[in-house]
């Protein structure tokens, strides 16, 4: 079920809000789990078997941690067969659906190009949402064994907390420790509920009039087997801008209806294109990412503790690592590699950039040209075609004539006009609505309905990012 659809917007909301305000408290945490299972189940009803598999394991393990930790004579140590279960059982999950076919297929090309034949394959349907339930799973097994978090007692707040609907298929990515007092007591106010509706209209409006606008010029430009310079820059800006309104805004609706339900989750994306380097650039970018793959891998590993080699090494193998977390393509670790290359140049200047002595304005012109030449990679269907685009953006394309902008429509001249403006000009939409002022409140509520009218006309409306 999408956040777009009329069955959500219509159907499922409504009922749910009714049915949660209108139970017992003690009812509503099993309330919000049953109905995100009926959302998850919305589109393959057996994988929810799959998400209650992991929810029960990593529910397991975390009382094992707690059990081994209270015997006596227990060691710093003690539980740790429960975390190596857990880290067995949600990485081998994701590396079977999300990687499995990625694998055969690279495979085979080995064998038939030495004359061998292909191994026969069905193949993987990815479950959407895999890579964000299981790394928060994940994430509460590692931190009950750290000592971060205790083990949660009652099942129904951990199946809550695994299916929440609002951040189940595309994040937040929500570490258990930061809601495990939400999930027991939550504070339910008309000023929390007014907050959430006024984030969530505004990542509507986002998603629908701005990412899809964007997304149009996008699919045209890249589905060009030779595109003019022009062309290959307006193609990769519209990607650059897309991705941003459709995860941003994805992840506005998210925190939304978490207000709607009493809960904070964590900001997402603070103006990331404002950066004035890459290593900026990911403390605003998709930001409970970026500090998983640093609690979780990248302090592993040994973070900068063991030397400047080490450090460097460690930063490029995070980064290629949470590339290829993004999709099971040699484009996905392109552009892990890519990411990974400017942070060890920039970790190699003192964490500043290579531009750094050149003023503001500029520092953020070239951070944003690098940010666009990555998305290249993360948006191409393959290496060559990458470097084919990249090739044309800087001015080696044979062809001279034109066609991007024939089908262009008035509304996707006014979204090059008002994105930009939104990106650069804007604070986030979390700050607006701390203090909403009525110009702000009513512009959100006008384009909350455009963004309705829109929705009735329009036959698909993917969100970008159910498909990593």
């Amino acid at each position: 079920m999408l956040f777009t659809s009329n069955v959500f917007l219509y159907y499922f909301l409504p009922l749910v809000l009714g049915l949660y305000y209108g139970s017992p408290r003690s009812w509503r945490s099993w309330i919000l789990a049953i109905a995100s299972y009926f959302f998850y189940g919305w589109w393959r009803p057996d994988f929810v078997a799959l998400m209650w598999f992991s929810t029960v394991v990593d529910y397991s393990c975390g009382l094992g941690i707690g059990r081994d930790r209270g015997r006596p004579g227990a060691t710093e140590k003690a539980g740790k067969r429960w975390v190596i279960l857990s880290c067995c059982v949600n990485l081998g999950l994701l590396a079977y659906f999300k990687y499995a076919n990625f694998g055969i297929d690279t495979l085979n090309a080995i064998l038939v190009a030495n004359g061998h034949g292909a191994v026969e394959w069905t193949k993987v349907i990815l479950p959407v949402g895999i890579s964000f339930y299981t790394f928060q799973t994940l994430s509460y097994t590692v931190d009950v064994y750290r000592r971060d978090a205790e083990p949660v007692r009652q099942f129904r707040d951990f199946a809550c907390y695994v299916a929440l609907f609002p951040q189940l298929v595309a994040g937040p990515i929500v570490r258990y420790r930061s809601i495990a007092e939400q999930l027991k007591e939550r504070a339910h106010t008309w000023t929390g509920f007014s907050t959430g509706v006024l984030i969530f209209q505004a990542g509507l409006a986002k998603k629908v009039l701005l990412a899809d606008t964007f997304a149009q010029a996008a699919d045209q430009g890249f589905a060009l087997a030779n595109p003019t310079t022009l062309e290959a820059w307006v193609a990769a800006l519209s990607y650059t801008f897309q991705i941003y309104f459709d995860f941003s805004g994805y992840s506005d609706m998210a925190i939304g209806l978490g207000l709607l339900f009493g809960f904070r989750f964590p900001i997402n994306f603070n103006r990331p294109y404002i950066s004035k380097s890459i290593t900026e650039f990911w403390r605003r970018w998709h930001i409970t990412l970026s500090s998983f793959l640093r609690d979780y891998l990248y302090i592993p590993l040994g973070g900068n503790r063991k030397g400047p080699i080490r450090t460097y090494i460690n930063l490029a193998l995070t980064m290629l690592l949470g590339g290829l977390w993004h999709g099971a393509a040699w484009t996905f670790i392109a552009w892990g590699a890519y990411q990974g290359f400017w942070l060890v140049l920039e970790r190699l200047s003192g964490r500043r950039s290579l531009y750094a002595m050149l003023p503001g304005v500029l520092q953020n012109a070239v951070t944003f040209v690098i940010i666009v030449v990555g998305w290249v990679f993360f948006r191409a269907a393959s290496i060559p075609e990458a470097l084919r685009f990249l090739g044309a953006m800087a001015g080696q394309s044979t062809q001279k004539v034109s066609t991007l902008f024939i089908e262009w429509s008035d509304l996707q001249t006014i979204a090059y006009v008002v994105g930009p403006i939104v990106l650069f000009g804007f604070t986030t939409t979390q700050e607006h609505a701390k203090a909403p002022k009525t110009w702000w409140t009513l512009t959100v509520f006008v384009l909350f309905l455009m963004s309705l009218l829109h929705l009735h006309r329009a036959s698909n409306i993917p969100f970008l990012y159910f498909q990593f």
